[in-house]
């Protein structure tokens, strides 16, 4: 929830300062020093949002709807709905919205595995978890107890990388107990030295909550895993 509150702040916050920005084009005339800061804060924060604008869920932003509404607004006229209605009706949209993003990416998910368990090499085990073996090692499972050191890259089904210890230039070390359930489970299938691609379910990875700008409610997600080895304690 409180997620989604900044979001709709953000909208807000943005429908203001494009709409301010893209009229003060039209009429801007910067007469002295507080003008011109004026201006340069429109600009410079109108183009920081632009980005933003264009990723609204539905569609992109309809700027001149936007402007007209704001002006409308700012202007103390006549508007089609007022704030306390505007601003239910985006907790409605956004709301409606993300469950509709979220049911498109789990039946995504879905569609994906049922056609990926039937490829040469993939392993579907009881949980749903799905992985092939790339290079089988000769060590130690390790335990749902045990600390790993691993190298590891994840991606989205549609490719996009949005985590990887090879970028970062070091392994990463981590308790098997301490992460998703689809990583608990996968690390315990491979021996050390192994390398193996896991295909995780939404319900084995972050669900319907996400995780961070990338990872959107009900993804599917993809990592390529090295396992280095098995962390002693130390004595």
């Amino acid at each position: 929830m409180k997620k989604f509150s900044v979001l709709v702040a953000t909208v807000l916050v943005a429908m203001g300062i494009v709409s301010t920005s893209c009229d003060s084009k039209k009429s801007a005339n910067l007469k002295t020093a507080i003008d011109s800061a004026s201006y340069a804060i429109g600009v410079n924060t109108g183009a920081n949002y632009k980005e933003n604008l264009k990723t609204l869920p539905g569609g992109e932003a309809n700027i001149d709807v936007l402007i007209a509404g704001f002006i409308q607004a700012i202007k103390g006229d006549s508007t089609k709905m007022n704030s306390a209605e505007a601003q239910a009706y985006l907790q409605t949209y956004f709301m409606e919205a993300q469950a509709k993003d979220a049911n498109k990416a789990k039946e995504a998910g879905e569609a994906f595995l049922a056609e990926n368990k039937t490829k040469e090499g993939v392993i579907t085990t009881e949980s749903g978890l799905q992985y092939k073996v790339e290079v089988e090692g000769t060590g130690a499972k390790p335990t749902a107890e045990d600390r790993v050191k691993v190298h590891y890259t994840g991606t989205l089904l549609d490719g996009t990388k949005f985590d990887s210890s090879l970028d970062r230039g070091e392994p990463a070390e981590f308790g098997v107990g301490q992460v998703i359930p689809g990583w608990t489970e996968g690390l315990q299938i491979m021996p050390v030295g192994s390398k193996y691609t896991f295909w995780i379910p939404s319900e084995l990875a972050y669900g319907e909550r996400g995780a961070g700008q990338d990872i959107k409610p009900n993804s599917t997600l993809k990592f390529e895993v090295e396992l280095l080895e098995i962390v002693k304690p130390e004595k």
